[in-house]
């Protein structure tokens, strides 16, 4: 009736009332304030949750890119502290190799990828209820897997490349190095060595989700894992790239190479191969503890269990 009257003046005019009032509203503020613990603790069983629900096939491929970026940063502690030996302090040399290898957990979380290390926190959301067992094995059987095969992939290029021929075998001597280091490790302190790993690895982890910016999720992940680098712990997925590279390098690398390493007073080292697969075991189990029982599950029973839970609905 009103739009006969005025000849449809008057709503038009509303209409645009409307419009204007709606793009001069101001937009909602967008917090940067980290979350606190108990939220972080909430999105970590979300994230598990939502990471089962991927397809084998998708969580396998986002796997084999976890294991090529740890690799990747793999790659570059080696060159980090390649000839950095007699000429820095022990110390000084793990630092910089750990601040080198954190471009690897950065890549997971920031270009998205999935680490077997950092999965074991999905025991939080099992422990809710919200996952069941078979699913959770599930996806850290894909997960193990694909890391493997993203890790032995960069291994694998980097040796076809050349590149541990780079600096006069320099390159090639620190990584044959880190391999002979970590296969003859003990089995017992291979376990305890990963344990502490990926405490500090799921605590990185932890860090970034309650970070709201990649800069702050940057900063966050960098101590932790230069942390566990500069200390000598062992990651089992950063060890199916330097063991295999170091395998490469001993079996296929031509004579000028070997010539070039004894310039230097290398020796072709020893790299057991079966000693490899018992250190890879060895240093998973002790990954899943740290992370899934020092962590996860420490988190858990503070944060999400029904004790702590019931405790702040009554406001304790």
């Amino acid at each position: 009736m009103l739009k006969k009257i005025d000849g449809g003046r008057f709503t038009a005019e509303h209409d645009n009332l409307l419009k204007i009032a709606a793009y001069n509203e101001t937009p909602a503020s967008v917090s940067l304030d980290p979350l606190l613990p108990d939220a972080v603790a909430q999105a970590a069983e979300d994230i598990g949750v939502k990471k089962a629900k991927l397809g084998p096939g998708a969580l396998f491929g986002l796997a084999v890119l976890g294991g090529a970026f740890v690799a990747l940063g793999g790659l570059f502690a080696t060159v980090t502290i390649s000839g950095a030996s007699g000429h820095l302090p022990y110390g000084v040399m793990r630092l910089l190799m750990g601040g080198a290898f954190s471009l690897g957990l950065m890549l997971v979380v920031i270009a998205g990828a999935q680490l077997f290390t950092s999965d074991a926190l999905m025991v939080m959301a099992w422990a809710s209820g919200r996952l069941k067992t078979g699913r959770m094995l599930r996806v850290w059987t894909i997960v193990w897997l694909g890391n493997f095969v993203g890790a032995l992939g960069v291994a694998a290029l980097a040796f076809l490349s050349g590149q541990y021929s780079f600096g006069h075998g320099e390159v090639g001597s620190a990584a044959l190095y880190l391999a002979t280091a970590k296969s003859t490790l003990a089995p017992d302190k291979a376990f305890f060595l990963g344990i502490l790993c990926n405490v500090l690895v799921c605590l990185a982890a932890w860090v970034a989700m309650a970070a709201r910016s990649i800069t702050d999720k940057i900063l966050a992940m960098f101590f932790p894992i230069a942390a566990f680098v500069a200390a000598g712990f062992e990651h089992c997925v950063a060890n199916m790239y330097f063991i295999p590279y170091g395998l490469f390098i001993k079996w296929w690398a031509p004579a000028s190479f070997w010539a070039d390493l004894a310039s230097h007073g290398g020796t072709p080292p020893e790299i057991p191969l079966e000693q490899f697969a018992v250190n890879l075991a060895a240093v998973t189990l002790g990954n899943w503890v740290g992370g899934a029982l020092l962590v996860g599950a420490v988190y858990w029973l503070i944060f999400r269990s029904g004790i702590a839970l019931e405790g702040r609905r009554r406001g304790n």
